[in-house]
């Protein structure tokens, strides 16, 4: 399907780009890295030398200067990958723990980590829930108490994605329990800081990434790690949400579209009672009623994608957008599973891993009731 949202030579160059890094160095290895339970951080580094980890950011730090029309691009072709887990590692990387410090960070914050980050020299992590606080954000109880001229931190935080792999936090930390809202700040801490350590976690799906507890006991860090103001990183926050949201949409939406594909090839060819399954009315009912969905989910996608391009604030429809491709994302799984038979219940296949790969995004980034409380403000309600 085409869209007019990247319609130049240029993004086709870029996806042409993209899904050669793909065929050749990530769906070779997608069940290595699920054994492993992480991704060999020199791809990191493959990726920034082909200009995939800085897409919206500005060429003075070493980024593209893009627009999310590319970044749609890229997790398109990236969810092709197979390993819904990989992508979940990357995206963590270039939307949910870097673009607070692209866009709120002090100079000196983006020449020491910005920019190698962009090249794939070191790898991120965003730490925001906690064991008693998921999506509910204000309630994060990590804090980060002012010595002289250092954060003293102290807390913890759970389903960490590139726990055991990153070499910074983007951490949401209290930093001034009575101030409300305007009590939180955000802080880069690196994980080689005494005092941090991690324990990985076993997770039944997205296996091609590495999810961990995070554990800071009177971790230090300079002030000057700060990302932002003081105070402001609640709101920070916030904004930061909606990349790791949109980013969460086109991937899902991506990843239900390849394995549709797939599961069509798979029906062409398996037979029933003499026929392939195919050309049985129930299956071809399916089959379309799963393309009209996921095509319905990928128009609000890139509405929100040509907002993100104008400029405008989107919130509202990145959420029904998550909301709605989340429950697609779920429904496309278990009835390509159901097709496959006997073979979708193995790890081999696409549609088993898909089954509790797609559960994922229902839960993070923001749970589906939280998404729903979120939408009926903004409605009026």
């Amino acid at each position: 399907m085409s869209s007019e949202i990247y319609a130049s030579a240029e993004h086709e160059a870029f996806r042409a780009v993209v899904r050669k890094f793909v065929q050749e160095e990530l769906e070779p290895r997608a069940r290595e890295f699920d054994a492993s339970g992480r991704i060999d951080k020199s791809l990191y580094r493959k990726m920034g030398a082909l200009g995939m980890l800085g897409i919206r950011y500005e060429p003075r730090w070493g980024g593209s200067g893009l627009d999310w029309s590319y970044t749609t691009v890229l997790f398109e072709e990236l969810a092709r990958c197979d390993n819904a887990g990989v992508t979940m590692g990357i995206s963590v990387h270039t939307d949910m723990a870097t673009p607070s410090l692209h866009q709120f960070g002090s100079d000196e914050l983006r020449e020491r980590w910005l920019i190698p980050a962009i090249r794939g020299e070191v790898v991120s992590a965003i730490g925001v829930t906690e064991p008693d606080a998921g999506s509910d954000v204000a309630g994060i109880k990590t804090r980060a108490v002012r010595d002289g001229d250092d954060w003293v931190i102290n807390g913890s935080k759970i389903y960490i994605t590139n726990a055991a792999t990153a070499d910074f936090i983007c951490l949401l930390a209290v930093t001034d329990p009575s101030a409300g809202y305007g009590g939180f700040s955000q802080i880069l801490v690196p994980t080689d800081a005494q005092g941090f350590s991690y324990q990985l976690l076993d997770k039944i799906g997205n296996r091609g990434s590495d999810t961990g507890l995070l554990f800071f006991e009177d971790v230090r860090v300079p002030v000057t790690n700060t990302i932002g103001d003081v105070g402001r990183g609640f709101q920070q926050q916030m904004m930061q949400f909606q990349d790791e949201r949109l980013v969460a949409c086109v991937s899902s939406n991506a990843s239900s579209l390849a394995l549709w594909e797939k599961t069509r090839g798979w029906c062409q060819e398996r037979k029933l009672f003499g026929k392939t399954l195919a050309k049985m009315q129930v299956t071809q009912f399916k089959m379309v009623e799963m393309m009209a969905r996921m095509t319905a989910d990928r128009a609000l996608v890139h509405e929100c994608v040509r907002k993100r391009v104008r400029g405008e604030d989107a919130t509202l429809e990145i959420s029904m957008a998550k909301l709605l491709v989340g429950r697609t994302s779920r429904a496309v799984a278990d009835e390509c599973i159901q097709l496959h038979g006997g073979f979708g219940y193995m790890t081999e296949s696409s549609a088993g891993r898909a089954f509790v790969d797609a559960r994922l995004i229902s839960i993070g980034g923001g749970a589906d009731e939280v998404m729903i409380q979120y939408m009926a403000k903004m409605l009026g309600f």
